[in-house]
């Protein structure tokens, strides 16, 4: 395992590439009523279902949904919490553009990929700055090194972090993304596909990277800047037909935010139920690479982060042209709900 520490210049080029997490499951709907539908109206206009998701690599989601915190704050208003799990930062996106969730959790450059192809969504909170992607590889294989990879086949989740953290590793290391053969599997069964050998490198994700190591996997390439932010997305309809409710999410995720920071391991072992893990996988995705303890409003710092990505999505043809990705940045951000976070407006289950 290495770590590689780039150039000033490439860093400052390649900052913030990373984005859109992922993890483990299928987009299910798990309680609640609504599913695959828009929040519905209710009498005074607003929503009487908050369609929302969770997902392992949002680890104040499942504290969340754990504690049963929308439920007991919106219960009173005639408000039905609906949880829909997201298997990665592709498929949050897929919901938010179908009106399946109103509110949706990716990873900064996945929201601005959205956002520039038309999706009408918003990042109105952060929820981490994890290292939650990395390079890697099966137990005593020979490749050694990112210029191993060349001609080789690798796994990866296209439109996530760990599909951009490839890009960036091949390219700080002299590669090409036509040096290798992308397989475009979700993270889950990119796993399944290294430890098969179907292919010989996997760009894997927590929290499922970390049950990798466990099982023996080697993280060929580590690089933190690769990472990016995890935005906690809405609807632009929802928040025009429902800002009060679009409040109460930023207020839960404010108080699930100090909650954590108070009590990590009761954290890892949310997590660690949710996601299936061993204890000791989840200690290390909370304890060692997930950073919670985060200024949560979307601002200059993220914006530039992004300003580096969007030129790449034009060149790759992911997004048609410069304009889109500009009006995009200009659009995405909106820190008026963490301004006006109260997390003790949240009430206890």
């Amino acid at each position: 395992m290495t770590r590689h520490t780039l150039s000033p210049i490439t860093r400052r080029r390649l900052l913030g590439l990373g984005a859109a997490g992922a993890a483990t499951a299928l987009l299910a709907a798990c309680a609640g009523e609504g599913s695959g539908s828009p929040a519905a109206a209710g009498a005074d206009g607003g929503a009487s279902t908050l369609n929302i998701d969770f997902a392992t690599y949002n680890p104040l989601s499942l504290v969340i949904k754990e504690k049963g915190w929308l439920e007991a704050t919106l219960r009173d208003q005639g408000v039905t919490v609906n949880w829909i799990q997201s298997a990665g930062s592709n498929k949050a996106n897929e919901a938010l553009r179908a009106n399946a969730v109103d509110v949706g959790s990716t990873a900064g450059s996945a929201a601005l990929l959205a956002r520039a192809n038309g999706s009408p969504i918003k990042a109105i909170s952060l929820y981490s700055q994890p290292e939650w992607a990395a390079l890697v590889v099966a137990k005593d294989s020979p490749i050694t090194s990112v210029a191993d990879l060349k001609g080789k086949q690798v796994a990866a989740t296209k439109g996530t972090d760990p599909y951009f953290f490839l890009l960036q590793a091949l390219e700080a290391e002299g590669l090409t993304p036509e040096d290798v053969t992308v397989q475009n599997l979700q993270h889950a069964d990119g796993w399944a596909a290294l430890q098969n050998g179907s292919v010989d490198a996997w760009s894997g994700l927590d929290p499922i990277m970390a049950g990798a190591e466990q099982a023996g996997a080697t993280l060929l390439y580590r690089q933190l800047d690769f990472n990016t932010f995890g935005f906690l997305n809405a609807t632009e309809s929802f928040l025009e037909r429902s800002p009060e409710l679009a409040q109460t999410v930023v207020n839960a995720y404010e108080k699930a935010r100090a909650w954590a920071g108070e009590n990590p391991e009761e954290t890892a072992t949310i997590l660690a139920s949710v996601a299936g893990l061993d204890q000791a996988v989840a200690d290390k995705v909370i304890l060692e690479r997930s950073n919670l303890d985060i200024d949560p409003a979307p601002g200059p710092r993220q914006r530039e982060v992004l300003e580096v990505v969007g030129p790449i999505f034009v060149s790759t043809g992911d997004v048609a042209d410069q304009g889109q990705v500009d009006a995009a940045l200009d659009s995405l951000l909106d820190d008026s709900f963490v301004a006006q976070a109260d997390p003790a407006a949240i009430k206890e289950a």
